[in-house]
């Protein structure tokens, strides 16, 4: 995944001339016309051209598909009709991905649309959009993908996406779409010798008031392959609904971090925070085991408002913590870590708290941007609008948990386990799914590995 100015790079540095890169480029349009169109001969197109090279590849593709018998009209992006007339296919070629400033497309009166490198009008860095944006029912985009493909709004406007091959190099690029084959590399079976202490997991979670945020992250973590999960709510005493096959180990109210810090020499990893609420014992709590554990850590819900709850805040803690830390927060979680909300371009936001925090950082969101402190970027679509219900959240930090335990390291951890949770829900109905659905789903998407 490339940048707009990083596209620009890879163009300058192509070592063919711009005038091949416009050819291939309108090769590649022409051929997804044929192919969403079913043919070339007699179909009427209409080629919405710009200034650039967008404009140029749009003009390439609608010369090519000409000589193939096709009735090719091509309109000026600048003083575009208000209507275009029926036709078998609208090319959008009016403006690239660095396009910045007010469009109002035509209506294209229900004809399909092809949109070149990305829908005019959306942000090629942030998905945002202005005035106006052409739907597009296929966007062909070239090299590589750009964010603002996959980053809302802009996403739900590219229809199906595919990337064309124009020959340049895109290598050595720090952001990457987290796909299939990725995390089967990541997430490896167990072992022949294996046995239940190798992936132990403590998850401390929950309070007297919300008991099944502990619940829904141990079973998670079961489900993703955690051999051995206990179970804490710190105050809360044994909970009899917590999963059967949990160890529930009863923590103190007060003076808990010592506690578990004096045993935890078994364990691979814990999950920290969900439910826990936010009394000023409960965070000071957390902020000692954060600052004392040499383990690798989730971090989520209510340890996130602990870690930021004194006045040093969160960033001095994480930075001189020992061992590796997954944090997970949402917009307004966010916002308490790093004293200001996201802002538009969500990767970079995930970048700078990481790089600040020394820690891996999963910002939620329709996509995901997960970040580590070197400046590496992972981004999750795998989940949808279903996700957005009570829960899910503890569900996506005991899928981590159970993944560090595993022996996976924190950034393909914390990757892994948002495109394992958005996979899980896309499996599950399309409307009334909770989050306890999810930890039921894990396994099948567990087997498709």
């Amino acid at each position: 995944m490339v940048t707009p100015d990083e596209m620009r790079r890879i163009d300058a540095a192509a070592p063919e001339p711009v005038e091949v890169l416009i050819e291939r480029a309108g090769a590649a349009v022409a051929l997804a016309a044929v192919r969403m169109v079913g043919g070339a001969y007699a179909k009427r197109i209409t080629v919405i051209v710009g200034p650039g090279n967008n404009g140029a590849d749009g003009r390439s593709a609608g010369r090519r598909l000409a000589e193939r018998g096709a009735q090719v009209r091509y309109i000026d992006a600048a003083a575009p009709p208000s209507q275009i007339a029926p036709c078998d296919l609208v090319i959008d070629a009016a403006y690239g991905t660095g396009f910045r400033g007010v469009w109002t497309p035509p209506d294209v009166q229900g004809s399909p649309v092809l949109a070149v490198d990305i829908p005019s009008g959306v942000d090629g860095l942030t998905g945002q959009c202005g005035s106006g944006v052409l739907v597009a029912d296929r966007t062909v985009t070239f090299a590589a993908l750009k964010p603002g493909l996959l980053m809302a709004p802009g996403s739900a406007y590219v229809g199906a996406l595919e990337i064309a091959d124009i020959g340049l190099n895109t290598s050595g690029t720090s952001t990457h779409l987290v796909q299939h084959d990725d995390v089967s590399r990541w997430v490896v079976p167990r072992a022949a010798d294996a046995h239940k202490w190798r992936a132990a997991l403590w998850v401390i979670a929950g309070s007297t008031a919300m008991p099944g945020a502990a619940r829904l992250a141990a079973a998670a973590a079961q489900r993703a392959g955690a051999g051995m999960v206990y179970l804490s709510t710190p105050g809360a005493g044994v909970d009899p609904q917590a999963p059967t096959e949990v160890v529930n180990r009863p923590l103190a109210t007060h003076g808990w971090a010592d506690d578990v810090l004096g045993n935890s020499e078994r364990f691979h990893a814990f999950v920290l925070g969900p439910g826990m609420g936010r009394a000023d014992a409960t965070a000071r709590e957390i902020r000692s085991f954060v600052a004392n554990s040499a383990r690798p850590l989730v971090v989520d819900g209510d340890g996130l408002f602990a870690l930021a709850w004194s006045d040093d805040g969160a960033v001095p803690l994480l930075r001189s913590r020992p061992g590796p830390t997954v944090l997970t927060p949402h917009d307004g979680e966010y916002a308490l870590l790093a004293s200001r909300r996201p802002g538009v371009d969500r990767i970079e936001a995930a970048r700078d708290l990481a790089q600040r925090c020394g820690a891996v950082v999963l910002l939620k969101g329709p996509a995901t941007a997960v970040a580590d402190p070197s400046g590496r970027v992972a981004v999750v679509t795998a989940g949808d609008e279903r996700l957005a219900t009570a829960g899910t959240g503890d569900v996506l930090a005991g899928v981590i948990g159970a993944l560090l335990a595993t022996g996976v390291p924190a950034f393909e951890a914390a990757a892994a386990g948002a495109w394992l949770h958005g996979q899980a829900a896309r499996r599950g109905p399309d409307r009334g799914l909770v989050a306890s659905d999810l930890v039921s789903l894990l396994p099948t998407v567990l087997g498709s590995l």
